[in-house]
């Protein structure tokens, strides 16, 4: 039997059945074919493809995948109130219960950023989770990676004995630890398609606690494949987040920061066929696009998107590079035929960044008394807190990011986290001078997290510090 297709499709057909079967076209669409029960040699229509959401939604709907609001009423307003037994501060809340977010205490005066700490999401991503643990309490749990980037949380997972799938030094996962009928948890930072894909084959309960801002960075690259656009997403390739979006999009390539776009700007100004600068670029992008990507064909029409946890003004340079590049290539007249951009930066991250800069206008004016330092607290992975560290640090600020309490040690030095991403030991942390003028000047500490971070694991840092303080007042009297 000889089928005709389109000739820009060439295809090995695997017949599965008498009525029809399915055709694999790439990682991410499939053509279905109808046949007639009886064989003849009439040309049979193609139907459209189906495109990579509907491929996630077809999954999402099955009865055994858990998600949103509706699930876990029974539990959810118990395990809210156990939430709040676990994360909050009185010392957080006493903070947030004056006009401007500063508190004087203890020979200290917190100056505390206005946004700053749990998220909607998160805090609904927890509660899913904790649910689940409640609603299931004799069936084999796992989750795919850690819920969110915070070690008090994903401790309180393996102490009620969530077993998280491990993987391997390429990022590759063990599935086979995972029976039919188990309770599978997608973390806040969502799975890729091929780890839903697995799951569903293995018919077991999934436990979806995906950021809905995170989804909406798939619809915008869903939007960008309906087009006929390349994805260029500005974010870590190798991050979970990003590695979920990549896996929703059709042809992407990822930048990291301006420099790399500009890398990618510069090849679609200047290079031409055979001057060999898409091997170049490939060498440094080849494990940050998709395999089928050749930068001559899928960089003539883009749209951006983000990983979500981005710095936010970086974001909107990329995008205005970007839009500059491609009136220079095709005129202005032609941008919206080969650029899309749409906002998917979370508010969450955004007012957190915009809140930490409101600390640094502090601490630049000469009304305002300086900061001795901003104190950053949250995971060492979390991308969303390590750009929190990135606003001080480039404007001068001093500032560390710690990830819990044990980072401030009784030597009066830190551990904490640069913007290159190393660990820092052994730096002093007090080094205000202790009296001015012949009185006691109060150490002056300025205060966020990110927004996977619990109020409580804030507390705890800061007790350590004041700690220290108090043991430095009291050497000198």
């Amino acid at each position: 039997m000889l089928l005709k297709f389109h000739k820009s499709i060439i295809c090995f057909l695997l017949i599965s059945s008498a009525n029809g079967f399915t055709v694999p076209i790439a990682h991410d669409r499939v053509f279905h074919v109808q046949l007639s029960a009886t064989v003849d040699s009439k040309e049979k229509e193609v139907q459209k493809p189906l495109y990579i959401k509907k491929v996630r939604e077809t999954i999402a709907k099955k009865e055994d995948y858990l998600r949103g609001a509706g699930v876990f009423k029974k539990v959810k307003t118990e395990v809210a109130q156990s939430m709040r037994d676990q994360f909050d501060s009185n010392l957080m809340n006493e903070i947030k219960n004056t006009p401007n977010y500063v508190l004087e205490q203890d020979d200290v005066v917190y100056y505390l950023a206005k946004d700053h700490g749990f998220c909607w999401g998160v805090e609904r991503s927890i509660n899913l989770a904790y649910s689940a643990v409640e609603t299931f309490p004799d069936s084999k749990l796992h989750i795919t990676n850690e819920l969110i980037h915070n070690p008090m949380v994903n401790d309180r997972l393996h102490s009620k004995n969530v077993n998280f799938i491990e993987k391997d030094e390429n990022n590759y996962k063990d599935f086979s630890q995972i029976n039919e009928g188990d309770v599978v948890m997608l973390p806040a930072f969502g799975a890729t398609l091929d780890e839903m894909k697995i799951l569903d084959e293995k018919k077991v309960k999934v436990v979806d606690t995906t950021c809905p801002w995170v989804a909406k960075v798939w619809n915008t690259v869903h939007t960008h494949q309906v087009r006929g656009l390349t994805s260029v997403i500005h974010g870590k390739y190798a991050h979970e987040e990003t590695m979920a979006t990549k896996s929703m999009c059709e042809t992407y390539i990822c930048v990291k920061n301006l420099d790399e776009a500009e890398l990618v700007a510069e090849f679609m100004l200047t290079a031409k066929e055979g001057d060999g600068k898409a091997e170049e670029l490939m060498a440094k992008f080849g494990k940050a696009a998709s395999l089928h990507f050749k930068p001559h064909k899928h960089l003539k029409k883009i749209g951006l998107a983000n990983q979500t946890t981005m710095y936010k003004k970086e974001t909107r340079s990329i995008g205005q590079l970007f839009q500059k590049t491609i009136m220079k290539k095709f005129g202005p007249d032609k941008v919206n035929d080969h650029y899309y951009e749409f906002d998917t930066i979370c508010d969450a991250t955004q007012v957190r960044q915009d809140a930490v800069d409101e600390l640094c206008n502090m601490h630049h004016d000469p009304e305002m008394p300086d900061l001795d330092f901003i104190l950053v607290v949250g995971g060492f992975d979390s991308s969303n807190t390590a750009h929190l560290l990135e606003i001080p640090q480039m404007r001068g600020v001093r500032s560390f990011h710690i990830n819990e309490a044990s980072c401030v040690r009784p030597d009066n030095t830190i551990m904490h986290r640069d913007m290159q991403g190393e660990i820092v030991e052994g730096e002093t942390l007090l080094i205000h001078d202790v009296m001015e003028d012949g009185v006691r000047r109060k150490l002056r500490i300025g205060v966020t997290s990110g927004a996977s971070t619990p109020d409580k694991e804030v507390q705890d840092a800061l007790g350590q510090i004041v700690l220290l303080n108090n043991l430095r007042y009291s050497v000198v009297d």
